[in-house]
């Protein structure tokens, strides 16, 4: 899954050497990240990466089960460790313990702390919506965590990098 900026803003920090360094916004991000599963137990996390301008992230949600709770993988040991804030006047019904609703909780609490931390209530943090692919087999999940995990290493190549519009 990955998560855009608002306008694909470089809000969360900067690659450096190949490796992410989070600013404020950023460690905001990935420290709201990492509480998902404390908040929303229906979600176990795995890979995740913040990025300039960008969140990728792959996440399990477990329905009506006990979680199946895999390790974080924060995708960096060097690494320095919302939703539309606007809210809409009618909000779509999201089912409980869905990926939508997931995503929307996430949001918000990155959002609010990150316009605490600017002092700009009210801005919009993040794009609209997210893309998201369903991961079938252990191939493609594989797959998905080397990408994620070499996200940042590749940043010059990234068409998400300002530099490459």
């Amino acid at each position: 899954m990955t998560i855009c900026a608002y306008q694909r803003e470089c809000l969360f920090g900067d690659v450096q050497d190949g490796l992410m360094v989070l600013n404020d916004a950023g460690l905001a991000v990935h420290s709201e990240w990492l509480r998902t599963p404390e908040i929303r137990r229906e979600a176990s996390l795995d890979a995740f990466q913040v990025m300039p301008n960008h969140l990728h992230l792959i996440v399990f949600i477990n329905r009506g089960s006990a979680p199946d709770r895999r390790g974080v993988q924060n995708t960096d040991a060097r690494q320095n460790a919302g939703a539309q804030s606007l809210a809409p006047l009618h909000r779509p019904n999201r089912p409980p313990q869905s990926l939508g609703a997931l995503m929307a909780g996430f949001k918000a609490a990155a959002t609010k702390r990150i316009n605490q931390l600017r002092q700009t209530p009210g801005a919009p943090v993040w794009q609209r919506n997210y893309y998201e692919r369903v991961l079938r087999n252990e191939r493609e999940l594989e797959a998905a965590r080397e990408y994620i995990i070499g996200n940042p290493s590749k940043w010059a190549e990234d068409s998400n990098n300002p530099r490459n519009w």
